[in-house]
């Protein structure tokens, strides 16, 4: 793939830029997850070299609230030895589960320290992942008459699968998926599951529309269009038509006139706020009737991971999820939900691992956003990753959404983050 007005600088940016526009190879043998998974401690350990050997770099700062995510992480890795002793889970799983953390929640930390102390620019990340969008694009064209033609859309299970993850689906290739409720094609492209195909392509909308160049920023808005559609995530579909005048008019939002408007419109929005109200309800109402059981079942699974963490484990939780009963149709409890499932397996102690940065950062970048285009951004791919948290996982989804850590974390470094850098 070109790198034309992209120059690839140092073996961090290398490795970033080929971990991105390489997806597809390592998605076609079932590599995605363990790529994902170790790419960051790779960059980790050329950077620790680099510092060895060169000494510091002037942009390399670590910000007090990526020590905020650092501090985090590691009482995260507490309450999981906590938790494992507690239940006597046994040395085993205590060293899987370990690993587990290195591969999930530790990278939350990881990537947003790398993006806050390694020199990046930020137009290789935009451009890879415009790139990708166009594969996705690429992909989703030829899949689709491929669908309509009656192909079998499973191809097989990758045999990395003993090296151990999540779950099959992780390792599974497949050029696409069937809804188990109408039977219709499901796209999940590179992704576990079709809702993270959603999560991915609201991302990759906030990228592509950074791009300078036009052809590249068309092709990568439009593969993230298509990859949202065919996704068929209510909560995809919802997000990704919200950030459209987010992303696509943002020079008018730091404006003062803009501020004026808005100080016109949220009266006039609180006046008609019954209606509005209702009419959102009843949208709401009907997108989860769209299908129902898979809202029961994350319904149900909710509920089992609160009763159980506020009954058997309210400080440092359970260690692991475990598997539910019939009424789920077995799923985990402790999926499905990044704050559930962080209550379940790590107690009220892994929950505020991850309230207690994830607000300071919020505030940091909504204060900041309107001085610098990078801190904007920034706040939209937070915002997503929050609304996400709420409907996935994002410890075991961390390692296809990094470059969305790595820029949070270059908005995080005031040395990179001002309008000059943008």
């Amino acid at each position: 793939m070109t790198t034309q007005n992209v120059n690839l600088n140092s073996m961090e940016e290398k490795l970033i830029w080929f971990g991105l526009t390489l997806t597809y190879p390592f998605f076609a043998f079932g590599g995605l997850y363990i790529m994902g998974s170790i790419i960051g401690w790779m960059i980790l350990a050329i950077v620790l070299l680099r510092w060895y050997v060169n000494g510091k770099d002037e942009l390399a700062i670590i910000p007090v609230i990526v020590w905020l995510w650092i501090i985090g992480g590691l009482f995260m890795f507490t309450a999981l030895l906590i938790a494992h002793t507690n239940w006597d889970l046994g040395l085993a799983k205590t060293i899987k589960s370990s690993i587990g953390w290195a591969k999930g929640w530790a990278l939350l930390p990881l990537f947003l320290f790398l993006g806050a102390f390694v020199d990046i620019k930020t137009q290789l990340i935009i451009r890879a992942v415009c790139i990708l969008s166009f594969q996705t694009l690429i992909f989703a064209v030829i899949t689709f008459i491929l669908y309509k033609m009656g192909v079998n859309g499973d191809l097989f299970i990758s045999p990395l699968q003993v090296i151990g993850g999540p779950g099959e689906s992780f390792f599974k290739v497949s050029f696409f998926g069937l809804n188990p409720e109408s039977g219709a094609g499901r796209w999940r492209f590179f992704t576990p599951w079709a809702p993270a195909a959603g999560f991915m392509a609201c991302l990759f909308l906030i990228f592509s529309c950074q791009e300078k160049d036009v052809f590249w920023r068309r092709v990568g808005i439009l593969g993230s269009l298509v990859m949202c559609l065919l996704s068929q995530s209510r909560a995809g579909w919802a997000i990704y038509i919200a950030l459209l005048p987010l992303c696509l008019l943002s020079k008018y939002f730091r404006n003062p006139v803009c501020l004026v408007i808005l100080g016109i419109a949220i009266p006039v929005i609180l006046l008609l706020g019954e209606p509005i109200f209702n009419w959102l309800n009843t949208s709401y109402l009907d997108l989860k009737a769209s299908r129902p059981n898979s809202t029961r079942v994350r319904n149900t699974l909710e509920v089992l991971a609160l009763q159980r963490w506020e009954s058997e484990a309210p400080i440092w939780g359970h260690g692991i999820v475990e598997k539910g009963p019939k009424i789920v149709e077995g799923m985990p409890i402790g999926t499905h939900h990044s704050w559930f499932g962080l209550l379940f397996v790590k107690g009220i102690v892994g929950f505020l691992a991850l309230a207690i940065p994830l607000i300071f950062t919020s505030i940091y970048l909504v204060w900041h956003s309107f001085k610098s285009k990078i801190c904007y951004h920034a706040g939209l791919m937070l915002a997503v990753i929050i609304c996400y948290s709420f409907f996935e996982n994002l410890e075991i989804l961390s390692f296809i959404f990094w470059p969305a850590l790595l820029w949070i974390g270059i908005s995080l470094n005031p040395l990179k983050s001002g309008e000059q850098h943008a």
